[in-house]
């Protein structure tokens, strides 16, 4: 074979690397022709055969510089556009991202019953006979057509100070002595309308997905198999231990049903094989997921086992300066069981959104309702029980909110992966806050502090700061996207779902921040080639994206320089001649009811919110913003 020896003129031809679009790339080709091609190619204008030869390498080096440049960009979480490749950088980081999530309000829902005399006083009482249990799950909708299910049993005949029934006389009778009672509970609830699919399921296949395709997907409520077995979601498939919620009785733990009024629920820890997790589509749709193994058996070992240090080391040795294999901690051939020859039923709710935020005395209507009731009574007045069946809301539905945007997912992530599933930093406790599962209401804002930091108000004079509290003051969302306070559903459950990651010397009290809302007046100069309210009317988009709600915080202050040099730079400004806030306020007139002074709030600059944390909004960019324009 022969062999040719290569020239070193060829390597030491001077080739530059930082041309990255297609003119760079031309004008780097026909350089590089000039000067080391010149004999066989001189000819560069446009019409030469030859130069279209450069031209496609130029084309070629800009297509490829670009999907470079792409895939590099689409590597990282902060830079990252494509939705796909933003759901698998937040997965791998461990968050979630949420699709819609649900809106929570409290329901006050009543029933009549008859009376009777009390055998023991000869006087008029409550005939609990025929009080009724509303069954959890039973599902209510407003007048805007936004459905709602109660998350627990409506047990008229029981009242502690857990739940608390509230008995008043409906109705008296032509001797003037009651003839029917109301009786009155209020009821968690959760936006959303349930619904099932069925997957008949073949041979057994490892990891096995399937795909729910509805957009509005909140959350999986069960999956069973054909043998009625239940199926567990788990946040990743390593995770083999559950919390089930059971029903406090004797055949559950002998030991606790005395307690069952007061505790009617116990929560168990249960190990299982049969678990799922879930991943969203860039469609929206939601992926399900199953495990590898091939029966219910354990086949996998969680809980580390100390004999296995060192494992793996030569001759048995172990020394603490020798390295460890972390696998021996941690093992699992299988991650859960994969589902064969079945046939799976998936429940699970959709709807929610921005939109089932419903104004308060809306939810009147009763779409489905399941009563348990005492059988041995007249059946005509349980009929009349349960026609008598009325619900409301006092307060307005909040919590729910669309699918998050690619910048919250970005910056959700971030800020999850920083909490490391334990609340210690303040920062621990926002992440945590923002985090909570959509279905039990979505927080807008947080924001948290020491007990001892603010100034107590003057409605509370006699509060003492406690150093070791926390306070955390939240806001949420309106059907709008306005803000408003969290209502009690949706705090009861941020506080739930708190009490698991806090500290154990920590307390926390969970808040409303101030809303501030304001009005912007400005006046500009334009240069006299340019359209006055073309240029205007730029400046007032450019001021509405500024005060996006979704780009504040609570106590974030507004830089006045910050928005003159962004009205300055719209093109035709020539000069920012005013700028302006002033207190909107008032909930006659849709604003909140809190004052603030703008002028005194403003320091070099700088207009600060309150001392107790509070939140700027510009709650109608329409016509809260005032500009002018004219021409020198």
């Amino acid at each position: 074979m022969a062999y040719t020896k290569v020239s070193n003129k060829t390597q030491d031809k001077d080739i530059k690397y930082l041309s990255k679009d297609y003119n760079g790339f031309k004008n780097q080709l026909i350089d590089f022709t000039k000067t080391y091609f010149p004999d066989n190619f001189n000819d560069f204008s446009e019409g030469n055969p030859g130069m279209m030869f450069l031209e496609m390498a130029a084309y070629v080096g800009d297509v490829l510089s670009f999907y470079t440049d792409t895939q590099l960009r689409e590597s990282f979480l902060s830079s990252a556009q494509d939705r796909e490749n933003l759901y698998n950088l937040a997965y791998s980081m461990g968050y979630r991202p949420k699709t819609t999530s649900a809106a929570s309000v409290n329901l006050d829902i009543s029933q009549l019953i008859p009376s009777k005399i009390s055998s023991d006083v000869n006087a008029y009482e409550p005939d609990y006979n025929y009080a009724l249990t509303i069954n959890k799950n039973s599902i209510f909708s407003s007048t805007e057509g936004s459905s709602f299910y109660i998350t627990k049993d409506v047990r008229f005949g029981y009242s502690s100070s857990f739940e608390p029934s509230s008995v008043s006389i409906y109705q008296y009778d032509s001797s003037n002595n009651p003839e029917y009672y109301l009786l009155k509970k209020t009821i968690p609830a959760i936006s959303g309308t349930t619904k099932t699919q069925s997957f008949i399921i073949g041979e057994i296949e490892k990891f096995k997905t399937i795909n729910l395709f509805d957009p509005d997907i909140i959350s999986i409520e069960s999956i069973t198999d054909s043998e009625g077995n239940s199926w567990t979601e788990v946040p990743y498939m390593a995770q083999d231990t559950i919390f089930e919620e059971v029903q406090n009785l004797g055949t559950n733990d002998p030991t606790l049903p005395q307690y069952n009024n007061q505790t009617p629920y116990l929560l168990k820890l249960k190990r299982t094989s049969k678990r799922f997790i879930t991943r969203i589509r860039p469609d929206q749709s939601v992926d399900i997921q199953f495990g590898a193994g091939t029966s219910g058996k354990s086949d996998e070992q969680i809980i580390p086992n100390p004999d296995n240090i060192g494992l793996g080391i030569k001759d048995g040795r172990t020394k603490l300066d020798t390295a460890y294999d972390p696998s021996n901690f941690l093992y699992t051939r299988a991650y859960g069981e994969a589902p064969s020859n079945t046939v799976l039923i998936v429940t699970y709710l959709v709807g929610g959104g921005l939109q089932s935020n419903v104004n308060s005395n809306t939810i009147t209507q009763i779409e489905t309702l399941s009563t348990t009731n005492n059988p041995n009574q007249n059946a005509s007045m349980i009929n009349f029980a349960k026609s008598s069946i009325t619900v409301t809301n006092t307060q307005a539905a909040s919590g729910g909110g669309d699918g998050e945007t690619l910048e919250e997912i970005r910056m959700n992530t971030m800020a999850h992966f920083s909490a490391q599933q334990r609340t210690v930093t303040k920062d621990d406790y926002l992440v945590r806050t923002l985090s909570m599962p959509p279905q039990f209401g979505r927080v807008a804002k947080a924001f948290i502090t020491q007990d001892d930091q603010i100034s107590p108000l003057t409605t509370e004079p006699n509060r003492i700061p406690n150093p070791l509290a926390l306070n955390l003051y939240t806001l949420g969302y309106d059907s709008e996207k306005l803000l408003t306070t969290l209502n009690d559903a949706t705090k009861t459950n941020l506080a739930t779902y708190l009490e698991q990651y806090r500290m154990l010397t920590d307390a926390i009290n969970i808040k409303n921040a101030f809303i501030i809302n304001f009005g912007i007046e400005f006046e500009i100069t334009a240069f006299k080639n340019y359209n006055n309210q073309l240029v205007l009317l730029q400046c007032i988009t450019e001021l509405k994206d500024y005060f996006n709600i979704d780009k504040w915080q609570i106590n974030q202050p507004i830089i006045i320089s910050e928005l003159k040099n962004l009205i300055g730079g719209v093109d035709g400004v020539q000069t920012v001649e005013n700028l302006t806030f002033n207190n909107l306020s008032g909930v006659a007139q849709g604003y909140s009811q809190y004052k603030y002074g703008f002028t005194k709030a403003t320091r070099d600059g700088v207009i600060y919110p309150s001392m107790d944390p509070s939140i700027f909004e510009l709650k109608s960019p329409n016509a809260d913003i005032n500009g002018r324009v004219t021409t020198y």
